[in-house]
């Protein structure tokens, strides 16, 4: 068991999903919500945040919270010690696969970005498009601008590096475009991990860079069983976490697949759903 629990004995993983979970729809952390995790932590449990997100992607509110030491990172591709500055588990596309899935974008409308050794990457020139292409998600356009470090091209820039990608994603301005593409990816890709976060954009990770793997991975690592971890979450993206959790926490605002995938439903992001579940049953 990692020295930094040996003092106490630990009572389970609670591992939070945070745009629309943990956070609110505002995407603030609430008063509450961060007291059930403060309160979670003195009584045992190890808060981990769950995210498509790399780890300088969350927001510094989250990752100066004093009580965590695990993070799971974009969408289970990275599972991180943040306190050894160590990667504990690691699912990446190859180099090569990462361009062979660009190439197969650029016949449509849209823009993509991958990411790499924990930060986000993105033809210049594409870059320019995400006001045009994400005209309808305010913070996901602030999100594309601010963490996304523009290349002149990017699988020029994959094939001179040769370094595997955590995740490869795509924003269309069409939804009609997005089940297009949809519909054909998993004949053409079927080593890659297809989920969705927000309306027009598309993940892609590698088969074993799930949230639920990197969950269970962190169980064994720290000598917990399946049935002592909670997971909440609300997208598609969550899925795999919260049926490999011992008990899956579906927000009331998921979508209805979501929820048929999870053991129990909670509160509203923006009613401090978490705080709910933490407060009635984890909490002494």
């Amino acid at each position: 068991m990692p020295w930094v629990f040996a003092m106490h004995k630990l009572r389970g993983i609670i591992a939070l999903d945070l745009d629309d979970t943990l956070l609110n729809s505002k995407k603030e952390l609430s008063d509450r919500n961060l007291s059930a995790l403060e309160a979670a932590d003195a009584a045992g449990y190890v808060v981990v945040p769950a995210t498509g997100r790399f780890f300088d992607g969350m927001p510094a509110f989250i990752r100066d919270l004093p009580m965590l030491r695990y993070a799971i990172t974009c969408n289970g591709s990275e599972l991180l010690d943040i306190d050894m500055q160590k990667v504990l588990y690691r699912a990446e596309i190859p180099w090569q696969r990462a361009v062979a899935l660009m190439e197969y974008l650029d016949r449509y409308d849209l823009i993509y970005d991958c990411f790499m050794n924990g930060f986000g990457r993105m033809t210049a020139a594409m870059k320019l498009k995400i006001d045009e292409i994400v005209s309808d998600h305010v913070y996901s356009r602030k999100m594309l601008h601010e963490l996304r470090l523009p290349v002149p091209e990017l699988k020029s820039y994959l094939r001179q590096e040769q370094t595997d990608v955590q995740k490869v994603q795509f924003f269309t301005r069409e939804p009609s475009l997005t089940f297009e593409i949809l519909e054909k990816l998993p004949e053409l890709f079927p080593d890659l991990q297809i989920s969705s976060a927000v309306p027009g954009n598309v993940e892609l990770n590698a088969l074993d860079a799930t949230k639920g793997k990197a969950l269970l991975f962190l169980a064994e690592h720290v000598d917990m069983r399946r049935s002592q971890t909670y997971a909440f979450g609300d997208g598609l993206n969550d899925i795999s976490m919260l049926r490999d959790a011992g008990i899956g926490i579906a927000m009331e605002n998921a979508p209805d697949t979501v929820k048929l995938a999870s053991d129990t439903v909670t509160g509203h992001c923006d009613k401090d759903g978490v705080a709910d579940y933490i407060e009635k049953y984890l909490l002494p």
